[in-house]
Formats: C-alpha cells, sequence, structure tokens
C-alpha cells in the first residue's frame, strides 16, 4: 500500500463531525508513528510520509465533495496505481463500532468516494469504511455533518483503534490477512447513555402520634313515644240495670256488697 487518505472536511467547524472519521484515523496513525502531517499546496492536502513503509498519508483539504482532486494529483505525481490507495471514510450502513475493509465496488451516496472515483477513472482502490450509523428521523447529508453522541463517538474510536491494528499487515502487502483479521473482531456496541434520575415522590406526611383520629359522631339518641293510657271499658249492665237505677236511686247493680 502505497497512500492511505483520510477524508472528510477541513477546519475547527467540521472536525468532530461523523463526516470527518477517516479524517480521525489518519490523524491517530500519524500521531502514534510520529508523523508530521503539513500542508501541500501543490497536492492541497496535509502530507505526511510513513518512513517505515514509505507509504504517503493525505488529508485532503478541498472538502468533501473535492476530494478526488488532491488524491488523483499525488496518485498521478508518484504513480500510484488505484489498487495502491487506501481511503478510510464514514460509512452510513455500518453502526458505530464496526469498521469494515474492502477493495471496489460502489459509493454508495458518497460524495468523496464518487469524486475520487471520477478522478482516478477508476473504483478498484481500497476502502476503510468506519461505521458511524444511519440516522431515523434525519437527514443523511445533515446527520454526518454532526458531532456524535460521546457513547457513539466512543464506540467509533474503539473500531478505529481495530482498523490501526491490522495497518502494519496492509502495509507489508498482506491484504487479505489483514481484511480476514479485522472482518473476525467483535463489533464494538455503543454503551447505554445514563438514563437521567426521575424526580423522587414525596413521602406522604404522616399523622401526629397524639393526634387521634376524630371518631365518627354518636348517632343522637331517639326521642321516647310517650304511650297514652288504654282506659278500661266499664262494665256493661244491659238494660235490666239502666231500669232499676232509674226506679231506685243509689242502686248501682254492677256494685257487689
Amino acid at each position: 500500500m502505497k497512500l492511505i487518505v483520510g477524508l472528510g472536511n477541513p477546519g475547527d467547524r467540521y472536525a468532530g463531525t461523523r463526516h470527518n472519521a477517516g479524517f480521525w484515523l489518519v490523524e491517530r496513525l500519524a500521531a502514534q508513528s510520529h508523523i508530521a502531517l503539513r500542508k501541500d499546496a501543490k497536492f492541497e492536502a496535509l502530507v505526511g510520509r510513513h518512513e517505515a513503509s514509505g507509504a504517503w498519508l493525505m488529508l485532503p483539504q478541498s472538502h468533501m465533495n473535492l476530494s478526488g482532486k488532491p488524491v488523483q494529483m499525488l496518485a498521478s505525481f508518484f504513480k500510484i496505481a488505484p489498487a495502491d490507495i487506501l481511503v478510510a471514510h464514514d460509512e452510513l450502513d455500518f453502526p458505530p463500532g464496526t469498521v469494515r475493509m474492502k477493495q471496489g465496488g460502489g459509493i454508495a451516496g458518497h460524495n468523496g468516494l464518487r469524486d475520487i472515483s471520477a478522478r482516478i477513472g477508476s473504483h478498484e482502490y481500497w476502502r476503510l469504511r468506519i461505521g458511524i450509523g444511519r440516522p431515523v428521523e434525519q437527514a443523511g447529508a445533515d446527520y454526518v455533518l454532526h458531532k456524535p453522541t460521546q457513547e457513539e463517538r466512543a464506540a467509533i474510536d474503539a473500531a478505529i483503534g481495530n482498523a490501526l491494528e491490522i495497518l502494519p499487515m496492509v502495509f507489508a502487502g498482506d491484504l487479505q490477512g489483514a481484511m480476514l483479521k479485522l472482518h473476525s473482531q467483535q463489533p464494538v456496541e455503543p454503551a447505554a447513555a445514563p438514563e437521567k434520575p426521575g424526580k423522587a415522590e414525596k413521602p406522604a406526611k404522616a399523622e401526629p402520634a397524639d393526634k387521634a383520629r376524630p371518631a365518627a359522631k354518636a348517632a343522637k339518641p331517639q326521642k321516647s313515644v310517650k304511650v297514652a293510657a288504654v282506659e278500661k271499658p266499664e262494665p256493661k249492665t244491659g238494660g235490666l240495670g239502666s231500669f232499676l237505677k232509674k226506679l231506685l236511686p243509689g242502686a248501682d247493680p254492677g256494685k257487689k256488697k
């Protein structure tokens, strides 16, 4: 492999956005290899040399949609064939934490790959595809220009670390072995975002111990009803008694002597 290209947009405005995942990989490779990436006006890119392998590292500074021109100029100047170029880029079709490698194929709507293919006249360069995930309710063009969540960024960085481990095999020309090793690694899943603690419910106020609940009101006593005395009926003496009463005053046949 003679040329490693990282795709992204230049400037602080885009530095932490998902579309710059290719930049992140080449920047880490340069840092761990102690390679200084310097701006080269002739190639419109930041360029450095990997001394151990002789490969060139490149970060195009012409913005993503025009990435092909710097790649074509450097490849043409150093007579580098498409099969000796590896392009690291963000990939919507893979979730954060996944990285895959392949040669050739389609561009899947990626404008940076489209411009490179058009400029060098071939699709047969190698790609290092760094998963960033596909948006659910957001346009892809808008999604890639935003920063990933903290959990997504950690998963992407871990995937880039896996890719960096196989690059010595890539520099040595063992591309199939590097691809097999990379694809046998388990994808790194983003950690779940911590849940925000909900508001604790206020405990119910306990009633003071010395305050008893009011007792139920006692039923009012019913007023006693006076029962009228029943008069005993006078004994009937019949018609003979009344007749004697008239004849003998003072005589009462109902009274016993």
